[in-house]
């Protein structure tokens, strides 16, 4: 049978705060397929951030394996996971972080440039990635000509220009009126209908979550 594209066996984080031992994450098992859109919702301080960014490889478990088609993705060093982030993984936070001195098409292009790619296929990767994501017309403006929800729709341009086999989303429409955080929420399930790119999405938002195909809420460092 072929692996699934994560499996995530006893996954633990637990941080030391001086004398004392802070568990946020107790145990967690969870398999996710290849093209799933899957909301993580939960308390403040529940362990959403740290799930998302143990995902990410962005943090270390205390115990624990993250299984990326069957291969454990903490087995090599920092550099080994470097590349694995940058080659199949594309985040998008709250705060869309856009270079402000940069173009929204610049913006979009970086993650190609830092791979190294040749210029002007950065910038027909950024140019393509604007485009999914209705902002074609947007390419030469800078972060502040556009408006919030351009600004992160930019954001997951960026995050998709290197058409990453995951997307993580950490409370992507958490500075976003009602109305603009809609329609974040709708490109995030057209853009997973257009491309199959699995997706997990850490969010508030009610009723971004119950858009989602698949829920799960974390609970006291377990999913319930």
């Amino acid at each position: 049978m072929t692996a699934p594209l994560i499996r995530i066996d006893g996954l633990q984080k637990t941080y030391l705060l001086g004398d004392r031992r802070l568990e946020v994450l107790r145990g967690l098992d969870l398999v996710i397929e290849a093209g799933e859109l899957v909301a993580l919702t939960g308390p403040s301080g529940a362990g959403k951030s740290t799930f998302l960014h143990l995902l990410g490889t962005l943090d270390v478990p205390t115990r624990g394996r993250i299984l990326f088609e069957g291969v454990d993705v903490f087995a090599g060093g920092e550099e080994e996971r470097a590349v694995f982030r940058n080659r199949t993984i594309g985040f998008v936070f709250q705060s869309h972080h856009l270079l402000p001195e940069f173009t929204a098409l610049e913006n979009a292009m970086m993650p190609a440039l830092i791979r190294r790619v040749g210029r002007e296929e950065a910038r027909r990767r950024g140019a393509e990635v604007l485009g999914l994501v209705g902002l074609a017309d947007r390419l030469d403006h800078r972060p502040g000509e556009l408006s919030g929800g351009e600004q992160q729709r930019v954001a997951i341009a960026r995050a998709l220009c290197l058409s990453p086999r995951l997307l993580l989303a950490d409370e992507p429409t958490g500075n976003l009126d009602p109305q603009t955080a809609e329609g974040i929420h709708q490109l995030l399930i057209e853009l997973n209908a257009h491309s199959g790119i699995t997706a997990v999405v850490v969010t508030h938002n009610e009723r971004l979550a119950g858009a989602l195909p698949r829920r799960l809420r974390l609970l006291g460092g377990r999913l319930a």
